[in-house]
């Protein structure tokens, strides 16, 4: 929460819906990137053996999924308009 009330209004919500998704979905551990022992804007989490990668854009000022590393494709973008019903319907077919 601390991340995201740092970077700006328009994330600092919906990042509680994002957790729960990422525990409902996660299969494996969830790591989280960390730069001088902090955490960073990246996580990434293993659903089955899809490898998906959640950041912060900040030329976009929203929070992106992306399939398998952090450059890979964008699979969906969330920021505070981003409804929880929007969110289990993405989730839900990882």
């Amino acid at each position: 929460m601390g991340r995201a009330d740092h970077h700006g209004e328009n994330v600092n919500e919906v990042v509680l819906t994002l957790v729960g998704a990422v525990i409902w979905k996660a299969t494996k551990d969830v790591e989280v990137r960390t730069y001088n022992d902090e955490t960073a804007n990246i996580l990434w989490l293993f659903v089955g053996d899809n490898r998906y990668a959640i950041g912060y854009n900040h030329h976009t000022e929203n929070i992106e999924l992306r399939e398998r590393t952090q450059n890979g494709a964008v699979l969906a973008e969330f920021n505070n308009d981003s409804t929880a019903g929007d969110i289990k319907a993405i989730f839900s077919t990882l």
